[in-house]
C-alpha cells in the first residue's frame, strides 16, 4: 500500500485545469491588490497566463526557497511548480526501501501555500538514478516489480497533490530510436506503456505526460515520440499528454513548433512546454537580451495558438540559480529573472505575448497613487567620456522594504566607481543593492546614492527604475 502524506481529507489537485487556473488568477490579484511586495508593478505571470486559459509556471529547488527574493518571486509569479530535482528517483530513495520525503514534501507544502498546482516531475528515468539500482544487475521481473513499486510509493503519496506526472522521461535518443536505458534493456519499449497503466491505477484522477527534450519542432526525435503516442493511443494506454522540454538556444527556437504541438494536440493530447530556457553565449549585452526576448515571444505564442496546449513552464526562478552554466561551458542568461532578482527584457516579451498591459496610472491624477517607489536621477557633472551621477530613493509606499535592489538600464554607460550600496553591472544593466548598514528603507524614508562612470558618447537617462522588481516613478 502507498503511504500517503495525507493526515486528512486530501486536497483535489486539478485533473481538469480551468476551475485552478480561475483560482490563482484571483488569487494573484489579490497579492497585487495588497500591493506590498510584488515582483513586478504589472499584474503577476500567473494572472495573465489565467487570462488565457493557460497556467505559466516554474521549477523550483527547495534548498534555495530560503533565499527571500527567490521565495517571493517563485510564489507570487507562477501558477504551477515543478520540483527541480526533490521527486528524482535518486533524492527520494537513495537506499533501497528508504524514502526521504521531506524535501518534495517541502515543494507540495509550498505550492499549497501559494495556491499552486504541482507537476510531477518524474516517475521513470534512466538518469539521476540510485546507485543500488544502476549497480543491481537486476533481471526482467526484478525491474518490472522495482519499477511497480516505486510508481506506486510515489504517486500514491502525491495523489491527489500533483495534478500531472511525467511518467517517462527522455525516452528516445535523437534519431527517435529508444534510448539504451536500463529500463529498455531490463523491460523492451513496453516498460512505457506498463508504467502509464500504473501510473493511472494508483492515481486515476493525475494527467500522464512522456516528457522529452529536442523534440519542440519536427525532426527525427519528435517523430518517434510522435509514433509511439499514436501506438499507445491505439492500445489504450492511459496516455494524455506530451511534455516538451524546449531547453532551447538564442536564436535557434525551430520554425516548426507551432505545427509540432498541433500535431500531438491533433491526436487529443494536452501538451506542455514543461522546461523552458533559452541560453546564450555569456556575458549577455542589449542586443542577445533582445534577441532572447523574441525566442521568449516565439514558445509563448506557438503554445497559444494549439488550444491544447495548457501550460509553460520555465525550467528555474533566475540566472544565478539555473543548471545551465553548470552543464554548457560558457553559456548562460536563459530565464526571465537575471542573478539579480530583475526581470530581464524576456519577461516584458513573455508578458506582452501573454497579452498583459500594464497600467501606471494617470500621473496627472493627485488623487491616484504614482508607485510605491519614487527615483531622482541627477547628472552632478560631465566631462564628455563620463560623468558624476546622483540617485535618490523614496519610499513612497505605506509598509518598509527590505533588503533593497534598484535597478535600471544605461547602455552604454559603464560604472567605476559607486557608494552608499553594492554596485553592479551586467549586459548594460545596473543594480545597487542595499549595504549591510542599510538595509530597510521606511516608508517615507530617502537614501541617495552616487557614482562616477564611463561613457560611449551621448546617452540619455534612465527610462525606468525597479525597486525590488517594482517600476518607481
Amino acid at each position: 500500500m502507498a503511504e500517503s502524506r495525507h493526515r486528512t481529507t486530501p486536497r483535489r489537485a486539478a485533473g481538469r485545469l480551468l476551475g485552478l487556473l480561475l483560482t490563482t488568477s484571483l488569487f494573484a490579484a489579490g497579492l497585487v491588490a495588497a500591493g506590498t511586495t510584488a515582483a513586478h508593478a504589472a499584474d503577476p505571470l500567473r494572472q495573465v497566463a489565467a487570462r488565457q486559459g493557460i497556467h505559466f509556471g516554474s521549477a523550483i529547488a527547495n534548498q534555495h526557497l530560503s533565499v527571500p527574493q527567490y521565495r517571493q518571486i517563485a510564489g507570487e509569479q507562477f501558477s504551477a511548480v515543478t520540483a527541480e530535482n526533490e521527486m528524482k528517483w535518486e533524492s527520494l530513495e537513495g537506499r533501497r526501501g528508504q524514502y526521504n520525503w521531506g524535501p518534495a514534501d517541502s515543494i507540495i507544502d509550498f505550492a499549497e501555500q501559494n495556491d499552486q498546482i504541482v507537476r510531477g516531475h518524474t516517475l521513470v528515468w534512466h538518469s539521476q538514478l540510485p546507485s543500488w539500482l544502476n549497480d543491481g544487475s537486476f533481471s526482467g521481473s526484478q525491474l518490472q516489480g522495482i519499477m511497480d513499486d516505486h510508481i506506486e510509493a510515489v504517486a500514491g503519496r502525491y495523489a491527489g497533490d500533483v495534478y500531472a506526472w511525467d511518467v517517462v522521461n527522455e525516452p528516445f535518443n535523437e534519431d527517435g530510436t529508444f534510448r539504451d536505458s536500463i529500463w529498455y534493456r531490463g523491460l523492451g519499449q513496453d516498460y512505457i506503456a506498463d508504467a502509464l497503466r500504473k501510473a493511472h491505477e494508483v492515481d486515476p484522477n493525475a494527467e500522464l505526460y512522456i516528457n522529452d527534450y529536442n523534440v519542440a519542432g519536427i525532426n527525427s526525435k519528435s517523430d518517434g515520440l510522435y509514433d509511439l503516442a499514436v501506438r499507445l493511443l491505439d492500445e489504450g494506454v492511459p496516455l494524455h499528454g506530451i511534455g516538451i522540454q524546449s531547453h532551447l538556444v538564442s536564436g535557434q527556437v525551430p520554425s516548426s513548433m507551432r505545427q509540432n504541438i498541433q500535431r500531438f494536440a491533433d491526436l487529443g493530447l494536452d501538451v506542455a512546454i514543461t522546461e523552458l530556457d533559452i541560453r546564450m553565449q555569456t556575458p549577455s549585452d542589449a542586443s542577445k537580451l533582445r534577441q532572447q526576448a523574441d525566442d521568449y515571444t516565439t514558445v509563448v505564442n506557438a503554445c497559444l495558438a494549439v488550444p491544447r496546449c495548457i501550460g509553460v513552464t520555465v525550467w528555474g526562478v533566475d540566472d544565478g540559480h539555473s543548471w545551465v552554466p553548470d552543464v554548457f561551458d560558457g553559456q548562460g542568461a536563459a530565464l526571465l529573472y537575471d542573478a539579480q532578482y530583475q526581470p530581464k527584457p524576456a519577461w516584458d516579451a513573455v508578458y506582452a505575448a501573454l497579452g498583459g498591459t500594464e497600467d501606471p496610472g494617470d500621473p496627472d491624477d493627485p488623487d491616484e497613487p504614482s508607485g510605491p517607489c519614487a527615483v531622482d536621477y541627477t547628472v552632478v557633472n560631465d566631462w564628455g567620456s563620463g560623468f558624476q551621477g546622483s540617485v535618490e530613493i523614496t519610499n513612497t509606499g505605506s509598509s518598509a522594504v527590505t533588503d533593497w535592489q534598484l535597478a535600471w538600464d544605461s547602455p552604454g554607460v559603464t560604472v567605476t566607481n559607486g557608494w552608499n550600496g553594492r554596485w553592479s553591472q551586467s549586459g548594460g544593466r545596473t543594480t545597487v543593492s542595499a549595504p549591510s548598514w542599510n538595509p530597510t528603507l521606511q516608508a517615507g524614508q530617502s537614501t541617495t546614492l552616487g557614482f562616477v562612470a564611463d561613457k560611449s558618447g551621448s546617452v540619455s537617462p534612465p527610462s525606468e527604475f525597479r525597486l525590488n522588481g517594482t517600476v518607481c516613478s
